[in-house]
């Protein structure tokens, strides 16, 4: 299938497409999507969303998804997605309230899928927030979820205990150290772009400072 023939995704790069937007249930200014990266080894779906049912017929068409990759245990109140592929999560998220997924198998540290997608364990958010770094030969894509988000065009964080601050903060110092060149949340604002495309590493860094500085000083985002 060509990117003319899709009705349902959308595709920012060559090999990403994008499900149709969700709303957050509790912040309506906050699109959430997930996203579908074709691979020689398979296509993989990041974040669980009611796009992945909306888009089912058009990701088929993309080769059957040989895994959901899940950020956080906050995903799973939208359900199982009306497709058959195996869901993965980290094992300290497992237990937070995913009983509404039926989880074929968790992360329990870094690892990588193949040769080209790196699971990286991000707490902080929750316990078993997860990001994904997905180097595809020209573009190295970070996928965030809520751990760092986008919010009329900057970057923040969802501190939601401040138990969780420590973690937070070592956390970005991690992914403060990645080579990437585009972020991509789960969710962000309906006033600006869903992706953050980096145009050095510096302003990758800096934009990650920003956040340190916040949560150091005692703030959430």
């Amino acid at each position: 299938m060509t990117p003319a023939q899709h009705t349902t995704l959308e595709s920012p790069f060559e090999g990403l497409h994008a499900t149709p937007t969700a709303r957050l249930p509790y912040q309506h200014n906050v699109l959430l999507r997930s996203y579908i990266l074709e691979r020689p080894h398979g296509s993989v779906i990041i974040y669980n969303s009611p796009g992945i049912s909306d888009a089912a017929s058009d990701i088929r068409a993309l080769g059957e998804p040989t895994r959901l990759l899940v950020n956080h245990s906050h995903e799973s109140m939208y359900g199982p997605p009306a497709l058959d592929v195996p869901i993965w999560i980290h094992e300290k998220d497992h237990s937070g309230g995913t009983g509404a997924l039926d989880i074929a198998g968790t992360f329990n540290g870094r690892t990588m899928i193949d040769d080209d997608l790196d699971v990286i364990p991000t707490p902080g958010h929750t316990p078993g927030t997860t990001s994904y770094l997905w180097d595809n030969g020209t573009r190295r894509f970070l996928f965030t979820g809520d751990f760092i988000w986008i919010e009329n065009g900057e970057w923040k964080a969802v501190l939601l205990s401040p138990a969780g601050r420590s973690d937070y903060l070592d956390s970005l110092a991690l992914v403060r150290n990645l080579d990437f060149d585009v972020l991509i949340p789960w969710g962000a604002t309906d006033d600006g772009a869903p992706i953050g495309v980096v145009k050095d590493q510096s302003e990758k860094r800096d934009r990650i400072d920003a956040i340190i500085t916040r949560i150091e000083a005692g703030g959430n985002r």
